[in-house]
């Protein structure tokens, strides 16, 4: 895993860059926030393929118990992938609704995170 830093006047965006798995469930996200918080970022910037595929299928509730931990901490979370692979409405309107505010946001590329 390696880290990538991205400042602006206001946020610093740790932009996690692995070929593994890095989050599962709620301890590997734990200690994602915990090792990313204590190095002095305010966001996380992860890429889909970073984040188990369970992840985005809401009947296995892993989303919210994931999303809760980030709310929790108080650490914004970006998520940069392809989301049109996934079918359900329900994960449609999830994604819609959580990019509507700031705490956690689905992108299609980095360059619209705008750091």
């Amino acid at each position: 895993m390696r880290i990538i830093s991205h400042q602006t006047a206001q946020l610093k965006t740790a932009e996690i860059i692995s070929d593994d798995l890095l989050i599962v469930n709620a301890e590997d996200t734990l200690q994602l926030i915990v090792d990313i918080y204590y190095q002095g970022f305010d966001r996380i910037l992860l890429f889909e393929k970073n984040v188990t595929p369970d992840f985005f299928d809401l009947k296995t509730r892993l989303a919210g118990e994931i999303l809760q931990k980030f709310i929790n901490y108080k650490m914004r979370l970006i998520i940069v992938g392809d989301f049109s692979k996934y079918s359900g409405q329900s994960l449609k309107d999830f994604i819609y609704e959580s990019n509507k505010g700031k705490q956690i946001n689905f992108l299609a590329s980095f360059s619209e995170s705008h750091y």
